[in-house]
């Protein structure tokens, strides 16, 4: 089984192989310094810190394409190149180190593993290349936008691995292999050859496809970081250096260092390197676009161009040394900024971990924080907050009127509660979400709970405040809600909102606020799990569930919420949308705040799902999303078939 070289043209003393070799060298590593230099426009950030969650993180969705599978044709089409490519490389390898080198071990065991894996996974890589190109050249879909580079990297991957198999087949046709099964591709090729071609031709043209894959195989080297294929070696550093942990924390600002002279971001160079780094690795698979509500729902937005923009600002800058077009307006619309629920769906389906959300939040922080330029309806919401402790500008004297009427204490009157219900603003204050908090407050007096309130000493979590880039209000609201409860030693929080629920769990901590935060769903579980809340089933009504995005995609709370339906004996469906591709109901990121001025409605669409599956219920675990779903219901006029509930009012039905 030792490999035979009767065939091969001796190269050795030829030196036109090193030249090649050293010219390609010579170019990807001129490319690859070349993309450094323009990440180092960008500010120092340690992303070091997590070697082996990092090595895990590369693969479980480099190696093991987690993500990329997702979406079935791109993903098994992307999984046969990249392993095509995987064993081709080390095939490569091998014959390298024994014909170049002089290490005798491509022979044996080895020998029929390299030929029977090269040949399948070679034909796979074919297969996915022929796939890639039908895609993009043939179903077009809106999502790929095709440059000049997207031809030239399929057509050079097709040829060097054509030629490869034609290489084989020429050897083949001449020298007969008792193992040739083994190589059953080349095999293939080499019947045809036979009957084409006498054996003189047969070497001639063996030695032309030899250079020729040769020159190629140089060119792939030499062109791979001028091209989508530098992605090959990006994208697995993107896996290994993201962000961990709870996700969608902006950074704190710190307003007390005098030698901070701008807050956000207003040029490419006070983002971080690894913002910059960001823009190369995008391949332009269009995931973020075909998952961004605002971009579905007729919006200018499109995070996956706001990122191409920033790649060609940072090329623009790298030339010129200087400030080449203003970032915001120039490069990104300030509408487009606005228009981000930060649902952070265009992340969630990203395969490389690009971070949309936090560039668009900096940047919102320098136009409110630096310019005063916000969306008019922001002025008030923020003004209210500031005021009054709450959005909608009521007397913060009033916060705990509606939850003290239904029998709840207050901490300073019941100092020995175990939980602190947090209801936040819409609990307190909407008319719609007071009747959620109705609803768990008897469930937790049904389970026996020991709870009390803040009373009027809570103020807004200031999560729509930090969202919409007035990261001043949110640290004063902040440090006073941490006050006020480290003062009364509370440890465990229950609330009903997401985004109070995960601005208390996730981001407070920055500010010295450590507590144990519990959304009232995972809670109801666990209390129904312990026997201490019973329930009745309330018929086989058909109902789905609308998941937020702050409870699912920021907190991965999916399952809970769909148990308890199903354990009142409801009819569970799923909307076309759901999970972690489910759909924002717009209200994310401040715009329940703010209007939507252009294309369609998101609540109506996410709507217009949730009625398609002809429910009666619309379960919801979110009073933003609750006041959306139900304008969009109103605005259907589909009142009468299709009711939106929270999931407490749905358990309160069944006690």
């Amino acid at each position: 089984m030792q490999a035979t070289r009767q065939v091969y043209w001796n190269i050795q003393g030829h030196y036109w192989l090193y030249l090649f070799f050293a010219l390609a060298l010579l170019s990807f590593s001129y490319g690859v310094y070349r993309r450094a230099q323009l990440w180092k426009i960008g500010q120092p950030e340690n992303r070091w810190r997590e070697v082996w969650p990092g090595i895990k993180d590369v693969l479980l969705y480099g190696v093991g394409h987690k993500r990329i599978l997702k979406d079935a044709y791109p993903g098994l089409m992307h999984a046969a190149i990249f392993w095509g490519f995987i064993f081709l490389t080390f095939a490569t390898a091998m014959i390298t180190l024994q014909a170049d080198f002089g290490l005798q071990i491509f022979h044996g065991g080895l020998y029929l593993f390299i030929k029977l894996t090269a040949n399948l996974f070679g034909l796979l890589a074919i297969i996915g290349i022929l796939m890639a190109a039908y895609r993009r050249y043939i179903l077009r879909p809106d999502r790929l936008d095709n440059k000049p580079d997207d031809a030239i990297m399929l057509a050079l991957i097709f040829f060097v691995l054509l030629t490869g198999f034609l290489i084989e087949g020429a050897r083949l046709a001449v020298e007969p292999d008792p193992w040739a099964a083994w190589a059953f591709v080349g095999q293939w090729v080499a019947v045809p050859f036979k009957a084409w071609f006498s054996e003189a031709q047969l070497l001639a043209l063996h030695r032309f496809l030899w250079w020729f894959h040769l020159v190629l195989g140089m060119v792939f080297i030499g062109y791979f970081p001028y091209s989508k294929l530098f992605h090959i070696l990006l994208g697995p550093l993107n896996q290994f250096f993201r962000k961990r942990g709870p996700i969608g924390v902006p950074d704190l600002i710190n307003f007390e260092d005098e030698s901070i002279e701008t807050y956000g971001v207003s040029q490419l160079k006070e983002l971080s390197w690894k913002a910059l780094f960001n823009t190369d690795v995008c391949l332009r698979c269009g995931r973020c676009q075909d998952n961004c509500p605002a971009y579905l729902s007729g919006k200018h937005l499109n995070p996956k161009r706001i990122i191409q923009d920033m790649r060609l600002l940072m090329e623009e800058e790298g030339h010129a040394l200087t400030e080449a077009r203003a970032l915001i307006g120039e490069v990104i619309p300030e509408e487009d900024l606005w228009a981000c629920t930060t649902c952070r769906s265009c992340e969630q389906q990203c395969p490389v971990f690009i971070e949309h959300v936090d560039k668009t939040i900096d940047m919102r922080r320098n136009l409110v924080l630096m310019e005063s330029r916000f969306p008019s309806e922001a002025q008030l919401a923020f003004r209210n907050m500031e005021n009054n402790g709450n959005p909608w500008g009521v007397g913060w004297t009033n916060r705990a009127q509606h939850l003290t009427s239904l029998g709840v204490p207050t901490l300073e009157e019941n100092p020995e509660a175990e939980i602190l219900y947090w209801p936040g603003c819409s609990g307190a204050f909407d008319a719609r979400n007071q009747k959620v908090s109705a609803a768990v407050v008897t469930l937790l007096k049904a389970a026996q709970v020991n709870f009390a309130i803040l009373g009027n000493a809570e103020k807004c979590c200031g999560d729509s405040a930090r969202k919409l880039g007035n990261e001043y209000l949110f640290q004063s609201l902040a440090q006073e809600n941490i006050e006020v409860m480290n003062g009364y030693g509370v440890k465990t929080i229950i609330t009903q909102c997401p985004h109070c629920f995960n601005v208390l769990k996730n981001e407070y901590p920055q500010l010295g606020g450590n507590f144990e935060v519990i959304h009232h769903t995972t809670y109801f579980k666990h209390l129904i799990d312990q026997g201490k809340l019973k329930l009745t089933s309330i018929g086989g009504k058909r109902v789905t569930y609308h998941d937020s995005c702050y409870l699912g995609r920021y907190n991965q709370i999916y399952t809970a919420p769909r148990e308890l339906l199903r354990q009142v004996g409801l009819e569970l469906v799923e909307m076309q949308h759901t999970g972690e591709k489910s759909f924002c109901c717009g209200a994310g990121g401040g715009r329940m705040w703010l209007e939507e001025h252009e294309g369609e409605r998101m609540n109506e669409m996410r709507t217009d799902e949730a009625l398609a599956v002809g429910v009666a219920l619309v379960g919801t675990a979110c009073p933003f999303c609750l006041t959306m779903i139900t304008d969009g219901i109103n605005a259907r006029e589909a009142g009468e078939k299709t009711n939106a509930l929270d999931i407490a009012e749905i358990l309160a039905q069944a006690l």
